[in-house]
């Protein structure tokens, strides 16, 4: 920790929860990943539409000779200290989409922490998605942290560049990332001294 903020050099996969073509979690990713990448951390992107995920048929670990794209998901799940994932709430709860990005994986997940942005163009910023979002993180193995982010009325809050317009959320974002911090380096140095019980 200096000056009372963790700077820890972990990396980070950011998870789009969005294939629209206009989807607002696009301007929410640019804006949360310059932030953690401000903390010395690494970052991934996990996008269902640059990966062409099509509906889960097999786990990742059920596949005899996965294609490139599938061996990419798992890398990039395995590899991360932790989890980002960016959802919109549709009926809810979360997009089809993001669960089934998820599914794919399953130990990959274990012992790491997850940190959850919900966003939406009403008042609610995703408040229902974030929390169903919890119990499939919960069922990963990847518990979330208590807090979550929820980004109201999201196409004023940030532009397409991911530049933020509404200010109180620099501040929110801050504290968020500041709790995620903590969990990550309290995990990490479990998996360090004790490596997993799996």
């Amino acid at each position: 920790m200096q000056n009372g903020k963790f700077r820890l050099d972990l990396n980070i996969a950011i998870i789009l929860g969005s294939v629209r073509n206009d989807r607002n979690g696009a301007r929410v990713r640019r804006w949360i990943t310059k932030k953690i990448e401000g903390r010395g951390h690494s970052t991934m992107l996990v996008d269902p539409v640059q990966m062409d995920l099509p509906i889960l048929d097999r786990m990742y670990k059920e596949m005899k000779d996965p294609e490139p794209k599938y061996q990419k998901l798992h890398d990039m799940i395995d590899s991360a200290d932790g989890y980002v994932p960016i959802t919109p709430e549709y009926n809810h709860t979360v997009s089809g989409a993001m669960k089934n990005t998820l599914d794919y994986c399953l130990e990959e997940y274990f012992f790491k922490p997850s940190a959850i942005v919900s966003y939406s163009v009403g008042s609610f910023g995703g408040i229902n998605a974030a929390q169903h979002l919890r119990q499939i993180f919960a069922e990963l193995g990847s518990p979330s942290i208590p807090s979550s982010l929820q980004i109201s009325k999201v196409h004023e809050a940030l532009d397409e560049d991911g530049k933020l317009l509404a200010q109180e959320y620099d501040k929110r974002g801050e504290r968020f990332l500041d709790e995620f911090d903590w969990y990550l380096e309290a995990f990490q140095a479990q998996r360090n001294k004790k490596g997993t019980p799996y």
